[in-house]
């Protein structure tokens, strides 16, 4: 199987693993924010943090939508940031395997 091959299967497998990566986020925000109005065991900012890394738009649809982590300076700059990299990153890789670059 040549690479052409091996892209095309790799792209049919990103939009599912995209979404349950974005789910996982949305979810382990919503779990954090039910055990900060608990008393519960929480989850560490840095977990948060790599969720976010992993699946962006299920961290940032988390904490509006859970008004979780929305005021801490930390959440405020670096999700957003991660954002900007990842939409970055992903033009550049779109725009290099299809030969715009």
């Amino acid at each position: 199987m040549g690479r052409a091959g091996y892209n095309k299967n790799m792209l049919k497998t990103l939009p599912p693993l995209l979404f349950l990566l974005n789910l996982f986020s949305f979810l382990l925000y919503g779990f954090d924010k039910y055990s900060a109005r608990n008393d519960r065991w929480r989850i560490s900012e840095k977990v948060l943090l790599l969720s976010a890394v992993t699946g962006i738009f299920g961290a940032l649809l988390g904490s509006r939508f859970f008004h979780h982590k929305t005021r801490k300076p930390l959440f405020r700059i670096l999700l957003p940031l991660i954002l900007i990299v990842e939409t970055a990153l992903a033009v550049f890789l779109y725009l290099r395997y299809t030969g715009g670059i």
